[in-house]
């Protein structure tokens, strides 16, 4: 089984933040949206992947290379962003035949790995929402087989919103159905969308279950990412690298720091993540998501998501602020 991954989005509604850094590789609770899926999926026993890269890709392959040495890694290119549906079709020529799961590049959850990839029919992975209008949409029967979705319906039959994990054995159903669709101009919401191709597997017969997710962690804004942050780090519980020189600092947990900070005449947390080589002086940080070889001090954050090679200087409240900048406050 392979395990296809998008990563070509532009991650927008992360401004300014993705202007310099993919959105997969933002990070949250000491590690990377990126880390944590490609750790949930190496630990069920996936050892083959496609990435599909676009905007600022280079750096995705990179980070995978270096930090997942072990995996085997393919990629290919999405140059036009015409929708999941396309960027999925472009890996027909590294999947063949053979079985896939498909987790969209910022989707992280908390689910049975196993208990989708061993299943005996394709599966959908689904979460109940209050609004689905922003979604797919699964329509399921009382035992939970798939009857039809559909991307974000104006006026939608169900509440199950697709989370972006979908585990298909008929590939090449999908795959037809996919190239079908390009070719017949067939889009919604102005996209070539995986979701109508799924449906149109499901007219042609192929069976689909759903599953439902325990947790579904979004990570698409400012305000969801350190939601996310502060919810996977009570999970996770304290990281804190032993390579660090802390200096009169008071640690109100659960926070993970990187290695190589120095801290002085601080309070950190609680639900703080803090990259590597950052240096934080006479400063308050709580709710927050600090980058890698940031410099901050003597200001006062709360709900703050600071991006890497930052210096800030002064005293603030909240703030979102991208990589490379100094912003003196004083």
């Amino acid at each position: 089984m392979k395990a296809i991954i998008p990563v070509a989005g532009a991650g927008t509604k992360l401004r300014p933040h993705t202007y310099t850094q993919p959105k997969a590789l933002i990070p949250i609770a000491g590690k990377t949206v990126l880390a944590i899926i490609l750790e949930q999926l190496n630990e069920a026993g996936i050892q083959d992947f496609v990435f599909i890269l676009g905007y600022l890709g280079d750096k995705i392959q990179d980070y995978i290379k270096d930090t997942f040495p072990h995996i085997r890694a393919e990629f290919v290119y999405q140059n036009e962003r015409l929708g999941l549906g396309h960027a999925i079709l472009l890996t027909r020529e590294q999947v063949q035949n053979e079985e896939i799961i498909i987790v969209l590049g910022d989707t992280i959850c908390e689910y049975d790995v196993r208990e989708i990839i061993e299943s005996p029919v394709s599966v959908l992975a689904l979460k109940r929402v209050d609004d689905p209008r922003n979604f797919g949409v699964a329509e399921t029967d009382e035992e939970g087989a798939i009857l039809k979705v559909v991307e974000k319906p104006h006026i939608p039959k169900s509440n199950m919103a697709l989370v972006g994990i979908y585990r298909i054995k008929e590939t090449a159903v999908l795959y037809d159905c996919l190239e079908n669709n390009l070719r017949d101009g067939l889009k919604s919401h102005d996209e070539f969308n995986l979701t109508d191709a799924i449906e149109c597997m499901i007219q042609k017969g192929v069976p689909f279950r759903s599953y439902k997710v325990l947790n579904w962690f979004d990570c698409g804004n400012k305000e969801s990412l350190l939601a996310s942050n502060s919810t996977l780090l009570k999970k996770f519980g304290n990281s804190i690298s032993e390579d660090h020189q802390f200096d009169n600092v008071i640690i109100v947990p659960p926070v993970s720091i990187g290695k190589h900070c120095e801290i002085r005449n601080s309070i950190i947390g609680p639900n703080v993540s803090v990259g590597d080589h950052t240096t934080i002086a006479s400063s308050i940080i709580k709710e927050s998501i600090i980058g890698s070889y940031a410099d901050l001090f003597d200001i006062v954050l709360d709900d703050s998501l600071i991006g890497s090679d930052t210096e800030v200087k002064g005293e603030s409240r909240s703030l979102n602020i991208g990589d490379n900048t100094e912003i003196d406050l004083g």
